[in-house]
């Protein structure tokens, strides 16, 4: 039995572009669906938002005649491309999965409700969601927060390209050192802590919503992750 029995996975549209300079990779998805494969085979039910920026950013968009309400739709859209690429390989993969969507778009995914993504987690699918909130000037991280916050979730998964949570960008700062814990009250005040967004973190302060920031491209990783072994770094009330 593993220790999370709902888990909500946030990965970026960037981890999804794999080996390209944009756009979908399905090896890359193929790989996920078998790290995802491993959780779920202990009965753990994932809930998972999806990011679009190996398409489209609203806020990069923004600009030259181009509105920023305008340009967050076109970013919602590009989540859409992902949920919809992605389910399509769960399924192949024989990891039974559903995209829905917060945008309307009956002839692409079904509308993202309550008790549909319910009744498809019941049935042990992966649901797989886009649109972000549904609305513009939220990122997807604050959408991540509210999703797993309504999906009654008992941990969010953020995937990103390093191994935790450090106090300066390891890329750039060999010296940078890791957190192993930190609570949601200092990764809201210090500006060093740029994992997410101050609003998704400081909506998870809000409701005591832990946050689990570990490296996606490590073999057992999700599966470790939601058997609650120390993993990247802890975000948590205390």
């Amino acid at each position: 039995m593993y220790m999370y029995k709902r888990v909500l996975l946030k990965l970026s549209g960037e981890q999804l572009q794999g080996k390209f300079d944009g756009g979908f990779d399905a090896e890359r998805a193929k790989w996920i669906a078998s790290e995802i494969r491993k959780a779920t085979a202990h009965g753990t039910q994932i809930v998972l938002m999806v990011g679009g920026g190996n398409y489209a950013r609203g806020a990069q968009l923004t600009g030259g005649g181009v509105q920023r309400v305008t340009a967050d739709n076109i970013g919602m859209m590009a989540t859409m491309m992902n949920a919809v690429a992605l389910a399509d390989v769960f399924n192949s993969e024989g990891l039974d999965a559903r995209a829905l969507t917060n945008i309307k778009a009956d002839q692409v995914a079904d509308q993202f409700t309550h008790r549909r993504a319910l009744s498809h987690l019941e049935k042990q699918r992966v649901v797989i969601v886009a649109g972000g909130i549904g609305r513009p000037y939220l990122t997807t991280d604050t959408a991540a927060v509210s999703l797993a916050l309504e999906m009654d979730c008992d941990v969010i998964l953020k995937a990103t390209k390093v191994d935790g949570v450090y106090d300066s960008d390891p890329n750039a700062n060999p010296a940078a050192v890791r957190y192993d814990t930190l609570t949601l009250q200092q990764a809201v005040e210090s500006p060093d802590i740029k994992v997410m967004d101050k609003a998704a973190i400081a909506l998870a302060a809000d409701h005591d919503q832990s946050i689990v920031v570990f490296q996606l491209l490590q073999d057992n990783n999700i599966a470790n992750a939601v058997a609650g072994q120390p993993v990247g770094t802890t975000i948590s009330a205390a």
